[in-house]
């Protein structure tokens, strides 16, 4: 068992101004995780940060063709914003949404032909019976001038729900030829549905646009549910393909452990029965050896940093930043740069913003944005200093 230290609280007071932005860069390993504002120096960051507008706990964000966006809270409601004019339009017919302890209104990403059909996907925690809950994915139509939601439908929900307020996941990545998607199964905090091939917990799933399994899951065969891609996976927060179409995966672990993982098909990553972190009660999981079986994290992060989404970025606005990943933080209060070179993942940049982060998104222009998790949530602009 290696030596994992405690993690360490910390305290202090935020200060963002309009242009505010470069902490000298930190081995992230070493950055101890901090559950409050942390007193950072915003202005010494590479970048200036720039307020666009606030909501209440954001949770996702997407681009519309027009220059809008669309904004996911976590108490249920979609927001249409413009970030020009700062009007917010609260989109009607969105579903009946759990928000309680980590459950939420998640992910929101456009269809492939969203120019033509004007439809979404996104996902959130559904009420089941009793106390269950489950991760829904759903499709709808966005009414701009409406200001609705027409043609909502369920088009696939995780197996099976569990009363349990915790690791719902629910991101999703449409795939680079634009006929299928990926989606985030967590596996609710109850270890053993990651290792269940009949369950879609703790797994990332291949879908058709409609939500039905696609044709060729590589597990299929073996008597796995026929939507699941891989397995032995926690709570997995982001996903992103690279310009060479892999896919990467980040996820929380448990006392430490936090995962940056290249997704290959078929692959079990081996959660419950490894990690390099260790049980909340402090009892330690058996870390990965070169000899158990399961696919090895390419990074992993001791103490938390509790990623929250992944961005890849190849945009020419921050030119030596290409070919990296985004990594937000929430305990960890942090934005992380990974940078990429095939396979290969190393940890490049670790800057401490001072507030928890819940996604970061690559805009269309080659800007970063990113959404702070609070009732008073900013949306952030990063771009390059001068």
């Amino acid at each position: 068992m290696s030596f994992r230290p405690h993690r360490i609280a910390l305290s202090a007071v935020l200060t963002l101004g309009v242009a505010s932005p470069t902490l000298a860069q930190t081995a992230p390993a070493a950055t101890p995780a901090a559950p409050g504002p942390a007193k950072v120096d915003l202005s010494q960051l590479p970048f200036t940060i720039t307020e666009v507008g606030t909501f209440d706990y954001p949770w996702s964000m997407a681009f519309l063709p027009d220059g809008k966006q669309l904004v996911t809270q976590k108490r249920g409601a979609m927001v249409l914003f413009d970030p020009r004019t700062g009007v917010k339009t609260v989109l009607l017919g969105t579903p009946t949404v759990v928000s309680e302890g980590q459950a939420a209104l998640m992910d929101v990403v456009l269809a492939p032909d969203f120019a033509a059909s004007r439809q979404i996907y996104f996902s959130f925690s559904e009420p089941g019976e009793g106390k269950e809950t489950g991760t829904a994915l759903a499709t709808a139509t966005l009414d701009e001038a409406g200001g609705a939601l027409k043609d909502l439908k369920v088009i696939f929900r995780a197996t099976p729900n569990m009363a349990s307020g915790a690791h719902y996941s629910g991101r999703i990545a449409i795939a680079p030829d634009q006929r299928s998607l990926f989606f985030t199964n967590g596996e609710r905090a109850k270890f053993d549905p990651a290792q269940d091939p009949k369950s879609t917990l703790g797994k990332v799933l291949h879908l058709n646009l409609d939500g039905t399994p696609a044709a060729g899951n590589p597990l299929a065969a073996k008597g796995f549910h026929p939507a699941i891609w891989t397995y032995g996976q926690r709570n997995l927060t982001g996903l992103a393909f690279d310009a060479n179409d892999r896919l990467w995966q980040v996820e929380m672990g448990p006392l430490g452990g936090d995962e940056l993982n290249l997704v290959k098909a078929g692959a079990n990553y081996g959660w419950p029965i490894r990690s390099y972190g260790d049980h909340y009660d402090k009892r330690p999981i058996p870390d990965h050896s070169a000899d158990d079986g399961f696919e090895k994290p390419k990074l992993y992060w001791n103490p938390s940093l509790a990623p929250s989404s992944l961005a890849y970025y190849n945009a020419d606005l921050f030119a030596g930043w290409k070919n990296s990943l985004f990594i937000t933080g929430l305990s960890g209060q942090a934005l992380v740069r990974i940078s990429l070179d095939g396979e290969t993942a190393t940890k490049a940049d670790h800057w401490r913003m001072g507030m928890r982060l819940r996604n970061v998104r690559v805009g269309p222009d080659g800007a970063l944005w990113l959404l702070e998790d609070s009732p008073k949530g900013r949306m952030l602009k990063l771009t390059p200093k001068g």
